[in-house]
């Protein structure tokens, strides 16, 4: 808030005639707006929309209603030394109308000299291109935790509650990345089922918060239950995750550290990359968030670079989180070639500019099959803290990863499975592919009304060509490409397996 609060008056002061405020919280913004307004010559708010025309003026009552134009010239035949700020709600809907079009840089013309601004607030960015030139863009940010501190407390006040300190800071956490109107309605609820604030009212602000990341349609909140000793293997991987466990944590800040970017893993299917994602979250005890590219890409012009800033915004508000760019190399693969008038590439330069730049606690996990697909601007330094290179198992890796499935699925029966061999007998096996060995071999002994056998597991094997063999090209490009230096090996053992 004190963000928007500075840029916003500096806009003002600055005679700004036109600017754009893209937000889901219409109230709230128009509260900072007045009281922004108020802090610089008492300027007057006049509030308009399509239903009701103007308000909050006893003279032009309803004036201009279902009239944008007549809103526009409202603001043009008042009197030149009459300060004011005139909040225009969806107006980005009548924007493609050439009278009204025409008419906005008519007035970005006279009210530059004027102390009038031209505010339109709306749920996303919609300009058309003749009118970029003369809108700002100013972000307006989700509440942070001072925000939201003090509005849980004015909240309880009226129950006489009194939170201590950790639970108070719980609340507080559970609630960032939500609209102050969405904290507003699940704390109420929850004060009127109980009277009270209780501990259980934390599950109540994550649900809501993961209705309010459904309903974006662009990020998933994803849960995230997978250990790091899920992973068998990787342990040049694991120990460097290891050892960033508490660089979220306010003893890293006092002692200089900056928080980590991210980490880039590159390898073949099925070699644990997901997996690895989803228990760095777990592991570190951050809610992972998972971003599917494809969804940034909106039918109409403007939408996409929207939702990108939609994403980022979301993203920042949640933090400290991990972000889950999933086969970021299908999303952002060939996006010079593209022929979407350069969506993609504008898409993918603010994605790309965000990385480089960001200050926010978000820890950045993309994954790619294909290194040929991804933009080099990817691979640059400072995009992420680092690249890992994930390879097939060797067999001592196969091993760990056949003893964490059958760990899992017949802890009390563990000696009976030949561990040795199966890894043995399985080369070239990615772990997706011994996970779906095991899986076969269940089937076969359900059906015969018999717990499964290393025999059912090594028979299931023999009927399943590997990747490694289908995509011997691709795999022997990415061994090159890692040994070569561009990556680090996430294995220790990696030579034991070419």
């Amino acid at each position: 808030m004190n963000h928007f609060s500075q840029e916003f008056s500096l806009l003002l002061r600055a005679c700004y005639p036109l600017i754009y405020i893209p937000t889901q919280e219409e109230e709230r913004v128009e509260k900072a707006i007045a009281t922004i307004g108020k802090n610089i010559n008492n300027r007057n708010i006049y509030t308009w929309d399509f239903v009701d025309g103007y308000k909050d003026n006893p003279n032009n009552d309803n004036f201009a209603k279902r009239n944008p134009l007549q809103a526009l010239e409202f603001i043009e035949k008042l009197s030149s030394n009459i300060s004011g700020i005139f909040i225009l709600r969806d107006f980005q809907r009548f924007l493609e109308d050439i009278s009204v079009s025409r008419k906005l840089r008519n007035l970005a013309r006279i009210l530059k000299a004027q102390p009038k601004n031209i505010v339109i607030v709306a749920p996303e960015v919609n300009i058309p291109t003749e009118l970029k030139e003369v809108f700002t863009i100013v972000e307006f940010a989700l509440p942070q935790a001072d925000e939201i501190k003090t509005e849980i407390q004015r909240l309880i006040s009226s129950t006489g509650q009194t939170l201590n300190e950790q639970f108070l800071g719980e609340l507080i956490r559970s609630a960032q990345g939500l609209s102050l109107e969405r904290i507003r309605r699940v704390l109420t609820r929850a004060i009127a089922k109980n009277g009270k604030l209780e501990e259980e009212d934390v599950e109540l602000i994550l649900e809501e918060k993961k209705q309010s990341i459904r309903q974006t349609q662009i990020l998933d909140y994803y849960p995230a239950k997978e250990q790091i000793t899920d992973i068998g293997g990787l342990d040049n991987l694991k120990e460097w995750l290891l050892r960033r466990g508490g660089a979220f944590s306010e003893s890293a800040r006092a002692y200089g550290l900056p928080y980590p970017r991210g980490l880039l893993l590159v390898g073949i299917q099925g070699t644990g990359k997901s997996l690895t994602a989803k228990a760095i979250a777990h592991h570190w005890h951050l809610p992972l968030l998972r971003l599917d590219v494809g969804r940034l890409f909106g039918g109409l012009v403007g939408e996409s670079e929207s939702r990108t800033r939609q994403m980022i915004t979301l993203a920042e508000a949640l933090s400290p989180c991990i972000l889950w760019i999933d086969e970021i190399d299908k999303g952002f693969g060939g996006v010079d070639s593209k022929g979407d008038s350069g969506t993609s590439s504008r898409v993918f330069g603010t994605f790309i500019t965000w990385l480089a730049e960001k200050q926010s606690p978000v820890f950045v996990v993309a994954t790619a099959n294909n290194i040929q697909n991804l933009p080099a601007e990817v691979l640059r330094k400072g995009r992420f803290d680092e690249i890992f290179f994930v390879g097939l198992p060797n067999q001592e890796e196969r091993e760990a990863i056949f003893n964490v499935h059958l760990t899992r699925l017949r802890p009390h029966n563990l000696k009976i499975y030949d561990i040795k061999r199966l890894a043995y007998e399985t080369p070239e096996f990615s772990g997706a592919e011994i996970e779906q060995t095991i899986i076969e071999a269940m089937h076969l002994g359900f059906s015969q009304n018999r717990d499964f056998t290393s025999e059912d597991i090594l028979s299931a094997a023999s009927q399943i060509i590997p990747l490694a063999r289908t995509a011997k090209e691709q795999i022997e490009f990415l061994q090159n490409w890692a040994i070569s230096g561009k990556a680090r090996l996430a294995s220790r053992n990696f030579f034991n397996s070419i």
